[in-house]
């Protein structure tokens, strides 16, 4: 399969499609989070001081995505969702979070 050469003048805004498609996943998954971070709860593997940073930090990303999404800058805000998913996955692998039940 043959690669189309770079080109620099693509470079920037997503196309149409791309950034709706971008716009309906940072919205799908920002409203999956927020209801995962309403339910969630220590296992207690980490002092309290700790466990509270931590999602203080996850809901900091939540905050700035509403931000991002605010002034329309999408890539930012699916940016901000995706690392605050990031801390909730990584608390729940590493057992400081708890699964859902």
């Amino acid at each position: 399969m043959e690669r189309k050469p770079y080109s620099p003048e693509k470079k920037g805004k997503p196309s149409e499609p791309t950034a709706e498609e971008l716009k309906s996943q940072t919205l799908k998954w920002l409203s999956k989070l927020e209801r995962e971070i309403k339910t969630m709860k220590s296992t207690g593997r980490l002092p309290e001081q700790q466990y509270k940073s931590l999602t203080t930090n996850m809901r900091a990303y939540v905050k700035d995505a509403r931000h991002f999404m605010r002034k329309g800058d999408w890539v930012r805000a699916f940016e901000a969702v995706i690392y605050a998913w990031g801390i909730l996955d990584t608390g729940r692998r590493c057992g400081i979070i708890k699964e859902p039940k």
